[in-house]
């Protein structure tokens, strides 16, 4: 429980601190890498470099500031932090470092507004939302190692099959090197896989899985990754799989983590849409997929979106879809298509995802929407929603990468 006083403090300096958010959590990174590099490996150095991860931490900072007086708030947020967090390893002995670090580069940032009493309510508040934080890993840590076929930190796998979707997606299938059970999971959630023999170093990446659960296997679809430039890091792991994986090897494994989900079980029976742009088709397709298999009786709208048809990933799995359920409905828009592309019909039209495309092909107010994909095609479906009166509550997005602020054009 946080003191009354401290509350104060942070609700005082919560304007000060915004306005030098991004320098102070850039001054952290360069702060902890510098003291402690062994956890370096625990962040994407690709995301470090186009700034992305600084960003992110700062929009945390700012929102545990804002909302110090509310912190359910903030549940949502936590549990995404929380469940990335067990996707790598973290334990209770990471968040003195963290906490550490981010105090001094408070106080270098600061200066001498950083007054002693500040630097005390501020530690006061990292320390009660490390302690909510780790209490819930704990607990995830818990339901993984417990859970039938389950397990904590890596596991064996090996590469069962390796099937290319598209130009640049490549599905891998994976089973238990050991021979045992894996467990369940819910669509949505992804597997953490690491190496430790790359030739540059480089911390794990997290993948979604593809299929629907209750099968033999896990699948994951991994979209070829380049480089940002030459002094950028970028793909290191995704073209090592399509490179140098093959039927027979084996790779080391996470268990399931993620809080971007849907439970087929528990869903309420109202229209489902997904919205898919890219490679971020891979969670929506094993909830489109999961829901078919679970008689789900309400409509679903599945939209995807991709440049052509030799980047259109599981267009064939998407069509089966509509052939499998009862009540689903697809269409697909390519914004560069060859050209065969549409003398073909591989796709219902040329251009973007638009608001008067949403109202024609979904039931707009009275559903749910799961978008995943870039930033921009995510950023336009969600405005077009608000703008056709979805309300908010019923928009549910991923973002690959750190979470990313979505602009809101009302």
């Amino acid at each position: 429980m946080l003191s009354l006083n401290t509350i104060r403090i942070v609700k005082q300096i919560t304007p000060a601190v915004a306005a030098n958010a991004e320098t102070i959590t850039r001054c952290f990174y360069e702060r902890m890498f510098a003291a402690n590099p062994e956890v370096k490996a625990y962040f994407n150095q690709a995301h470090q470099h186009s700034g992305g991860q600084q960003k992110a931490l700062a929009g945390a900072i700012c929102a545990y500031f804002t909302h110090i007086d509310n912190l359910e708030v903030l549940l949502p947020a936590i549990e995404l932090i929380a469940q990335k967090h067990c996707s790598l390893g973290i334990i209770p002995e990471h968040y003195p470092i963290v906490g550490r670090h981010l105090l001094d580069a408070i106080q270098e940032v600061m200066g001498d507004a950083a007054t002693d009493e500040i630097i005390a309510a501020v530690a006061e508040a990292y320390g009660v939302l490390a302690d909510v934080c780790i209490s819930r890993e704990q607990a995830i840590y818990l339901e993984q190692s417990t859970k039938p076929g389950g397990w904590n930190g890596y596991r064996e796998f090996i590469v069962d099959r390796k099937i290319p979707e598209s130009d640049i997606v490549t599905s891998f299938y994976l089973k238990p090197a050991d021979g045992k059970q894996i467990p369940d999971y819910l669509p949505g959630q992804y597997l953490t896989i690491k190496f430790d023999d790359l030739e540059t170093p480089t911390s794990p990446r997290n993948y979604s899985l593809s299929d629907s659960p209750g099968q033999n296997h896990f699948r994951i679809s991994v979209k070829k990754e380049s480089a940002l430039n030459a002094e950028t890091p970028g793909g290191v792991i995704s073209n090592h799989l399509h490179n140098r994986i093959n039927p027979g090897d084996t790779i080391q494994v996470g268990p399931p983590c993620g809080e971007f989900t849907l439970d087929p079980t528990t869903t309420e029976h109202q229209p489902i849409v997904f919205l898919a742009g890219g490679i971020g088709v891979t969670p929506l397709l094993a909830m489109a997929k999961s829901l078919v298999k679970s008689n789900f009786d309400s409509p679903i709208h599945f939209i995807q979106a991709a440049r052509n048809s030799r980047l259109h990933a599981f267009a064939h799995e998407v069509q089966q879809l509509k052939s499998s359920g009862k009540n689903v409905t697809t269409h697909t828009i390519y914004d560069q298509p060859l050209p065969e592309d549409l003398p073909q019909n591989k796709c219902d039209l040329e251009g973007l995802l638009t608001a008067q495309l949403l109202h024609e092909w979904t039931p707009v107010e009275t559903a749910d929407y799961y978008i995943c994909g870039p930033k921009p095609f995510m950023e336009s479906a969600v405005n077009s929603l608000l703008q056709l009166g979805v309300d908010n509550q019923n928009i549910h997005l991923e973002f690959f990468g750190p979470k990313q602020n979505i602009h809101s054009s009302n």
